[in-house]
């Protein structure tokens, strides 16, 4: 018996015990990898000031609404209601300033007791050293109050890893059209 166990059931068992997981075992898709695996620099802070053209009326919105909220009367401020944006960030308040990229995503009225929107959008800046990388944008916008903070929460490109905070203030808005024009400082830690 003992050759036996030696001989073929020894190999068996301890083959099998290699490949059959086991408690406090790491999954075969977890790897462990070194601090720094991509050369990350010094971390920096940079701060970006653009324009947020947010433009519901005419010919070509860069806003449209997606879903409409069902008809409440206790409501008014259409809670529920969520537009798809691909706004364009201008470097000055004009429309016709320098183009430096987009805003995309949504926005959605996330209050029933004020004008209080969720904002989920990505700026893609496609001019200069920025081209191509992005910044994510998800938080609380309470529009009426004059500046408003949203959490930045990662990022593309050359802004990998960011997280930082975005601070918008209305320039201007129309109140029958609901075009905007919204100015927005950004202060974001990346490598």
């Amino acid at each position: 018996m003992t050759t036996i166990f030696f001989c073929f059931l020894l190999p068996l068992f301890i083959a099998f015990s290699q490949t059959s997981p086991t408690t406090g075992a790491d999954p075969t898709f977890v790897q462990s990898i070194k601090r720094n695996p991509m050369k990350l620099r010094a971390e920096k802070l940079s701060h970006l000031r653009f324009y947020w053209h947010d433009i519901i009326s005419g010919p070509n919105p860069t806003a449209i609404n997606i879903v409409q909220p069902p008809a409440n009367k206790t409501t008014p401020y259409k809670f529920g209601a969520i537009l798809m944006i691909d706004d364009p960030l201008t470097e000055k308040p004009e429309a016709d300033s320098k183009l430096l990229g987009r805003a995309q995503g949504f926005y959605g009225q996330a209050s029933q007791e004020e004008v209080g929107l969720l904002m989920a959008m990505n700026f893609v800046f496609s001019t200069g050293k920025y081209n191509g990388s992005t910044l994510t944008i998800l938080g609380r916008n309470p529009i009426f109050e004059k500046v408003r903070e949203m959490p930045v929460i990662g990022g593309s490109g050359l802004f990998r890893f960011a997280r930082g905070y975005a601070k918008a203030s209305t320039v201007t808005s129309d109140m029958k059209t609901g075009d905007a024009v919204v100015e927005y400082n950004v202060h974001v830690l990346h490598y």
